[in-house]
């Protein structure tokens, strides 16, 4: 196969990228050259902007494309029509968060999806993040309206992931002692191993398959306390959870997902953790037990990931220490 990568230096996109090459597959990167350069010497890489620089693909011919740096669409927009004579199948990397409201479970790829006020917008926040993905998805069916693919992530994790969100916690319960852990150890979790991902999209783009799919674990539930717990057993750690209550870390103002990785409270409408999976399941999508992201992402924090590199998500050690005292004063008053 000959595969097109647009960005592909950074987490699933350099999982794909990885993967195609290993099998033998014809890569070719388009990116700014700035994440990971000369990651991949045995693929063609071309520098340049997706803005700007389109050009340097003109007259070339592949098999796919797949987007992993779509975010706005006026750029996809470009890109689309640049590729329209020279790829048989464009896949689109989009993002659950497409979905208007998470306060209730998402049944169908057709649940109803956010909009824009300002489709013009080119300024990304939370709030725009998922109605310029909306509008992404619709550059690319318009230009490839027979032959497009749109996947829809949810959380995705594992080795080579720059966001830290599991990454957090895998290193956070390696350590030994008391560990606050957030709410309710059953509340449901939803995510990816980046690598499932990479596979699955491989397997997608040998067969043609076109379509719309939500793409996030798991074919059994999987809950805060055992995704802990999984990370407490590979680390191999004696770490103690205290599970502290939503309300309680909510007055400590802690901030749901930043401070506290995964975690959402209970009593706020989201959803997440109940995003329905089941055509990508049917397409070939599978799930290698959780045990197994979290050993190999803590194998990669040993061996792989930069020792330096400050961690992106999660609270420092002093302030949930702070926040397990407040709580253990607070449980000691109540029950005298």
């Amino acid at each position: 196969m000959k595969l097109l990568i647009l960005g592909g230096t950074q987490f699933v996109g350099r999982l794909l990228a990885e993967m195609a090459l290993d099998r033998g597959d014809e890569v070719t990167l388009f990116n700014r050259g700035k994440s990971n350069p000369g990651l991949f010497p045995n693929a063609e890489n071309i520098h340049g902007d997706r803005d700007s620089d389109l050009n340097q693909l003109e007259g070339r011919i592949w098999d796919a494309a797949v987007d992993f740096s779509g975010y706005f669409p006026r750029i996809v927009r470009k890109s689309t029509e640049q590729l329209a004579g020279s790829i048989r199948q464009y896949v689109f990397i989009s993002s659950v968060a497409v979905y208007t409201s998470h306060g209730q479970q998402i049944t169908k790829e057709d649940f109803p999806l956010a909009e824009m006020d300002d489709p013009d917008t080119e300024e990304m926040t939370p709030d725009t993040y998922g109605p310029l993905k909306v509008l992404c998805e619709r550059e690319v069916i318009r230009a490839f309206p027979q032959n497009s693919l749109i996947i829809r992530p949810g959380v995705m994790v594992g080795p080579y992931d720059t966001t830290d969100r599991f990454t957090y916690w895998v290193e956070r319960l390696s350590h030994s002692g008391v560990a606050l852990a957030p709410g309710n150890p059953d509340s449901p979790l939803q995510f990816i191993d980046g690598r499932d991902l990479a596979e699955w999209m491989l397997r997608l783009l040998d067969r043609q398959v076109t379509g719309t799919y939500n793409a996030i674990g798991f074919n059994e539930n999987l809950t805060m306390g055992k995704m802990l717990n999984a990370c407490t057993t590979v680390t191999k750690s004696d770490a103690n959870l205290l599970w502290v209550p939503d309300e309680f870390l909510l007055e400590q103002n802690v901030a749901p997902w930043k401070d506290l990785p995964l975690w959402l409270p209970e009593n706020e409408p989201h959803g997440l953790g109940h995003i329905d999976n089941s055509s990508a399941v049917k397409m070939g999508l599978t799930f290698r037990p959780i045990e197994s992201t979290a050993r190999d992402t803590w194998n990669w924090i040993l061996n792989g990931r930069d020792a330096a590199a400050p961690f992106k998500a999660g609270i420092s050690r002093e302030r949930e220490a702070e926040i397990l005292e407040a709580y253990r004063h607070t449980h000691e008053s109540e029950h005298k």
